[in-house]
């Protein structure tokens, strides 16, 4: 059995491992199957356009933006802008904590 720890949620962010948009973040706005995901970032990967990747090529950072995930888990849907404020706030707040 899986250790729940391991199992990924809607919401929460990642850092791209592979792949052209190697090193920016994003968010899981939705889990196909125990192996892919599709992420968005809201600026250059729109949740229209989302990107389907392998978990194995996305670094967790067991962060989970509960406005993303409640936006999803009511509507189905989040919105670009919500993406990109989460992912600023999230990730720049966490590598100043990291930096000090």
């Amino acid at each position: 059995m899986k250790d729940p720890d391991s199992i990924p949620q809607v919401g929460e962010l990642v850092r791209i491992l592979n792949g052209r948009d190697k090193e920016q973040f994003a968010c899981i706005i939705e889990i196909l199957d125990e192996r892919f995901i599709r992420i968005a970032d809201g600026d250059k990967r729109k949740v229209d356009r989302a990107k389907r990747k392998n978990l194995q090529h996305v670094e967790r950072m067991n962060i989970v933006v509960p406005e993303v995930k409640n936006s999803i888990v009511e509507t189905g849907r989040v919105t670009n802008a919500k993406l990109r404020f989460a992912i600023s706030t999230y990730i720049v707040g966490n590598l100043l904590k990291e930096g000090e």
